[in-house]
C-alpha cells in the first residue's frame, strides 16, 4: 500500500499545471444550408452535414454551364460549344450555410476556424460580424477571430458561398465540401500551420531534424519553455530537446538526433511525430504535434530520381478532387479506398491535379506509402482557360495561395516535388517566364528542400523561351516522342512526364476492328476498352511504359487519370450529351477497375503477379469472326486456348524504336507516334490479332523464361442470367458514423460465370448499422441519380456505397433485380 502511496505522490508533485488546453474539434453537425437566389432571397433550409457538396444530387442537364471554347488544331482556331464539360450538374450559383455552437469560456482564449476547402468565393461572418474570405474553392484557409466578437454561451458562423459560371473545366463541386474545424488555444500557442520540420541528414544509422516554430501571443523578453518530444509509431521517445524561447526570437529553432531511424518509402511508410509544449512559470500553455516522416531525395542529372538512396521510377497517377457518385464532398474512407486500389495496381505517386487536395489525401499517402506530386492551380494570369476561373484572379491571390499550400503541406513525407501549373497559356505568353519565375521564387523561399515542376504541353514553344529551361524539373505533357530531344537540350538533364497516356475507355466496351484510333467516336458515346484509342495530343500507355524503360534520366511518370471523374468526357464533350464523365480512368467512375488497370498492374506491380484476359466472351452475334484476344501479363509469354485448342504461344518483344522517338529531333512537329504504337503494344502485351470467336472455355497458360508453366486464368461463355453476387471490399467497417464500404454488383449463371454485358435495374435495402449513401455504374451516359437506392447495371456491374453508424453491430445489404435470385451481404459494424 505504501508504494501505491509513493506513486501517487511522484505523479502529483512532477506534473505540470495545464491551463486553456488547445482544442481542435471538427464541425460536422448541426449546420442549415439554402440556396440563394442573384437576388439574395432564400429559399428553404436544409439540415446537412458537412462536408457537404450541393450539387452532387442534382439531376444532370445539358443545360448546366455551357461553355464556348476556341480550340486550334491543325493551324486553324475553331470556337466549339462544350457540354458536360464540368459534369451537368448544377454547381453554380449561391448558397448560405450556418450553424451555432456552444463556447464555455472566452477568458485568455483565441479562437480560429480552419477550412480545408470551400467552393468558392466563401465569405465568412461570426455572430453577425465579417471576419474573413478567401477566393479560391480548393485551398485550406484559416480566419483568427478578434477579441469580442466569440462570447460564452451560444455563438453563430454563417458562410455565403458563390460559384460564378465558366469557372472550371471539370466539376469542381459546391459548398462547404471539406472539413471545417473549431481551434481554440491559449493566448500564447503555436499557430495554424506554425511548424516547419525538415531532415537535412539522413542515413541507416542516424537522421538529423531541425523543427522550426512559431509561437504567436507571447510578451517581449518574456521566457517560454519549448519541450520537443519525438516520438515514433510504438509511441517511443527516439529524441528530445527542452530549451527556451523569447519574443524577439523569431525563427524559433530546436535540433535533434534520431538514432537508427525507421525510414519513410512506399514500402514502409514510417512515420514520426515531434510534440512541442508551451510553458511559461511552470504552466502548460499549449501542444502541438507535427506528424513527419524521416526520408531523402535526391533529383540527379542523368541518372534520375533517389528516394532514401534508392534508384525510384515515379508510377503515378494524375486524379481529380472528385468521389464519384459522393461529389467533390470530402471521405477519408473513400481517398483511402481509392490509394489501395492504386497501389495493389502498383502505383507510387499520385499528382493533384489541377488544385490542391484535401488535407486528408495528404494524410493518408503519407501513411498508406503513396508520394504525391502536389499543384495548385491550372491557370495563371495570362489568356485565362475559363473566363471565372483561377487566370481572372491570379495576380491578386497565388502568392497568398502558395504560401498557404506550402505551410500546410511542407510537413508531409509523401510531398516529394510541388507544382506550379499545368498547361497555363503563360508558358507562350509575353510574361510567361516572369510569372515563372515569381511561383518558383516563393516555393524555393518556403520550401527550399523539394523541387518545383511544370506541366507543359506546347513544347515548341517552352523550349524556345526559356520557359522549360527555367524550372528545377522539366515535366511534359504528352510528348514522348520528344523527351531525347528536351533531355539533349535542356540544361538539367533530368526529364519528368508531368501528365501521359489519356488513353480513352469505357469499362466492358469493345470496339471493332481493334485497332489503334485518336478521336475515335461511336454511336451511344463510349470508347473501345482494347486500350487502343487515344486523343490527339496523346498515346496509348505501351509509349509510356518504352520511354520509363528505356531512359534512365526520365524519373517516371504521371497517367491522366487513375480514376474517371465528372466532367470533361473527351471525346464526348462537344455537343454529345448525355456524355458528363471521362472515359481517361484506368479506374471507372463506380471505383471498378477497367482492362486497363491490369495493363499498368502487370508492368507496376512486381509483388504479386498478374493475368488478364481481355475482351470477354459473351459475344452473341459474332461467331465465327475474328475477335482479337489481348493478355496483361506481368509474364515474359503465355499460351492461349479456345475451347481446348491451342492458338499458339506468343512472348513479349523487347526490341523496337525507343518511344516513337521524334528522328528530327527539333520539336516542330507533333509528328505521328502510330508506327512506334504498335511496336510498343507488342513488347508490353501478348496478343492474338486473328482469334475467332466461338461461345464456350478460354484459357490464357502463362511460362517463364525457362518455358516453365507458372499460372493460368480462365473466362467462359455465360449462360442464362440466375442470381445476383455481391462483393464487399471489406467485411468491417468502423462505428465512427463516416466509415464506408463499396459493395460491386454483380450477376452470375447458374454455374457462377458473371454476365458481362448485363444491363438490368437492380434495387437496394440497407439495414443495420449503417445507411445507403450513394451508387453508381461507370456509364459516362448514365443520367440515373447517384443517391437513389436503384442503378442499372453497365457492362455487368454497379457499385453501391454504404455508410457506417456511429452504433456497432451489423448492416445488411440486400438487393434484387427482376427475373434473378436476391443476394445479400452482411458488414460488420465495430
Amino acid at each position: 500500500m505504501g508504494c501505491l502511496y509513493i506513486l501517487v505522490f511522484a505523479i502529483i508533485i512532477t506534473a505540470v499545471p495545464s491551463i486553456h488546453a488547445r482544442t481542435r474539434q471538427a464541425l460536422q453537425y448541426g449546420w442549415k444550408f439554402a440556396k440563394t437566389d442573384t437576388a439574395g432571397a432564400q429559399r428553404e433550409w436544409q439540415n446537412v452535414r458537412v462536408p457537404h457538396d450541393w450539387a452532387i444530387h442534382e439531376p444532370f442537364s445539358r443545360k448546366h454551364d455551357l461553355q464556348i471554347v476556341a480550340v486550334e488544331q491543325n493551324g486553324e482556331t475553331e470556337k466549339t460549344e462544350k457540354t458536360g464539360r464540368t459534369g451537368g450538374l448544377p454547381y453554380m450559383g449561391r448558397g448560405v450555410y450556418t450553424k451555432n455552437f456552444d463556447v464555455q469560456d472566452t477568458t485568455n482564449r483565441t479562437f480560429t476556424f480552419l477550412f480545408d476547402g470551400v467552393m468558392s468565393n466563401p465569405q465568412v461572418s461570426v455572430n453577425g460580424q465579417h471576419v474573413g474570405n478567401w477566393a479560391y474553392g480548393y485551398n485550406s484557409f484559416y480566419i483568427n477571430i478578434p477579441d469580442g466578437i466569440i462570447h460564452p454561451g451560444e455563438n453563430n458562423i454563417t458562410v455565403e458561398v458563390e460559384n460564378k459560371p465558366q469557372s472550371s473545366r471539370w466539376y469542381p463541386g459546391a459548398g462547404l465540401y471539406r472539413n471545417v474545424h473549431l481551434i481554440t488555444t491559449s493566448k500564447v500557442h503555436i499557430p495554424v500551420w506554425g511548424t516547419y520540420i525538415t531532415t537535412p541528414y539522413v542515413s541507416d544509422n542516424e537522421a538529423s531534424v531541425k523543427l522550426i516554430t512559431t509561437i504567436t501571443g507571447a510578451s517581449k523578453g518574456k521566457a517560454i519553455l519549448a519541450n520537443t518530444e519525438i516520438t515514433d509509431e510504438a509511441g517511443n521517445v527516439v529524441a528530445k530537446n527542452v530549451s527556451t524561447y523569447y519574443a524577439h526570437q523569431q525563427p524559433f529553432t530546436q535540433q535533434f538526433l534520431v538514432k537508427s531511424p525507421k525510414l519513410w518509402s512506399p514500402e514502409s511508410p514510417n512515420l514520426y511525430v515531434a510534440r512541442t509544449t508551451l510553458s511559461i512559470d511552470s504552466i502548460e500553455v499549449d501542444s502541438y504535434s507535427t506528424r513527419f516522416g524521416i526520408r531523402s531525395i535526391q533529383y540527379i542529372p542523368e541518372k534520375g530520381f533517389f528516394l532514401n538512396g534508392k534508384y525510384t521510377k515515379f508510377k503515378g497517377v494524375c486524379n481529380h478532387h472528385d468521389l464519384g457518385p459522393l461529389g467533390a464532398a470530402v471521405n477519408r474512407a473513400a481517398l483511402r479506398h481509392q490509394i489501395k486500389m492504386l497501389k495493389d495496381m502498383g502505383a507510387n505517386a499520385i499528382r493533384t491535379s489541377h488544385n490542391m487536395p484535401a488535407p486528408e489525401l495528404v494524410e493518408l499517402c503519407d501513411e498508406m506509402g503513396m508520394m504525391v506530386l502536389l499543384e495548385p492551380f491550372d491557370d495563371w494570369g495570362y489568356s485565362p482557360k475559363s473566363p471565372n476561373g483561377y487566370g481572372a484572379i491570379f495576380n491578386e491571390w497565388a502568392e497568398k495561395d502558395m504560401m498557404n499550400m506550402l505551410h500546410n503541406f511542407r510537413n508531409n513525407a509523401s510531398v516529394v516535388m510541388w507544382s506550379i501549373g499545368n498547361e497555363v497559356p503563360s508558358q507562350w505568353g509575353p510574361d510567361g517566364v516572369q510569372e515563372l519565375q515569381m511561383l518558383l521564387d516563393i516555393v524555393h523561399r518556403e520550401d527550399p528542400t523539394r523541387p518545383a515542376t511544370c506541366g507543359m504541353n506546347d513544347i515548341g514553344a517552352v523550349m524556345g523561351n526559356g520557359f522549360a529551361a527555367a524550372l528545377d524539373i522539366p515535366g511534359f505533357n504528352y510528348k514522348p516522342q520528344f523527351y531525347e530531344w528536351a533531355y539533349n537540350t535542356l540544361p538539367q538533364k533530368i526529364i519528368l512526364g508531368s501528365e501521359t497516356a489519356s488513353t480513352v475507355s469505357s469499362r466492358g466496351c469493345y470496339m471493332f476492328p481493334a485497332e489503334l484510333k485518336a478521336n475515335a467516336t461511336y454511336h451511344g458515346n463510349q470508347s473501345s476498352s482494347y486500350d487502343t484509342e487515344f486523343c490527339y495530343w496523346s498515346n496509348i500507355p505501351d509509349i509510356d511504359f518504352a520511354a520509363d524503360e528505356d531512359y534512365p534520366w526520365m524519373i517516371g511518370q504521371f497517367v491522366w487519370t487513375g480514376f474517371d471523374y465528372l466532367g470533361e468526357p473527351t471525346p464526348y464533350d462537344t455537343d454529345a450529351w448525355p456524355s458528363h464523365s471521362s472515359v481517361f480512368g484506368i479506374i471507372d467512375l463506380a471505383s471498378i477497375p477497367k482492362d486497363r488497370y491490369y495493363l499498368y498492374r502487370s508492368q507496376w506491380n512486381t509483388d504479386s503477379p498478374t493475368l488478364h484476359i481481355l475482351p470477354h466472351w459473351n459475344w452473341k452475334g459474332r461467331e465465327g469472326l475474328v475477335t482479337p484476344v489481348m493478355v496483361y501479363a506481368s509474364y515474359p509469354k503465355a499460351e492461349l486456348f479456345i475451347n481446348g485448342v491451342s492458338q499458339g504461344i506468343k512472348e513479349k518483344s523487347n526490341t523496337g524504336n525507343k518511344a516513337g522517338a521524334d528522328c528530327n529531333n527539333d520539336g516542330s512537329s507533333d509528328k505521328t507516334i502510330l508506327p512506334d504504337a504498335q511496336t510498343a503494344m507488342n513488347r508490353f502485351r501478348l496478343i492474338w490479332d486473328e482469334a475467332v470467336y466461338h461461345p464456350g472455355e478460354v484459357r490464357v497458360v502463362a511460362y517463364d523464361e525457362n518455358d516453365n508453366p507458372v499460372d493460368e486464368t480462365i473466362i467462359r461463355t455465360a449462360g442464362k442470367a440466375h442470381h445476383l453476387v455481391l462483393t464487399p471490399d471489406r467485411t468491417t467497417i468502423d462505428a465512427d458514423g463516416n466509415d464506408l464500404v463499396y459493395v460491386t454488383i454483380q450477376i452470375a449463371d447458374k454455374n457462377g460465370n458473371i454476365i458481362p454485358d448485363d444491363a438490368r435495374m437492380v434495387n437496394f435495402k440497407v439495414s443495420g448499422a449503417a445507411e445507403f449513401l450513394a451508387t453508381a455504374n461507370g456509364d459516362p451516359t448514365s443520367l440515373l441519380p447517384f443517391d437513389q437506392p436503384k442503378m442499372k447495371l453497365f457492362s455487368g456491374a454497379a457499385t453501391a456505397i454504404l455508410r457506417a453508424s456511429d452504433t456497432p453491430g451489423e448492416a445488411t445489404l440486400t438487393v434484387t433485380a427482376s427475373g434473378v435470385k436476391p443476394a445479400t451481404a452482411t458488414i460488420g459494424v465495430r
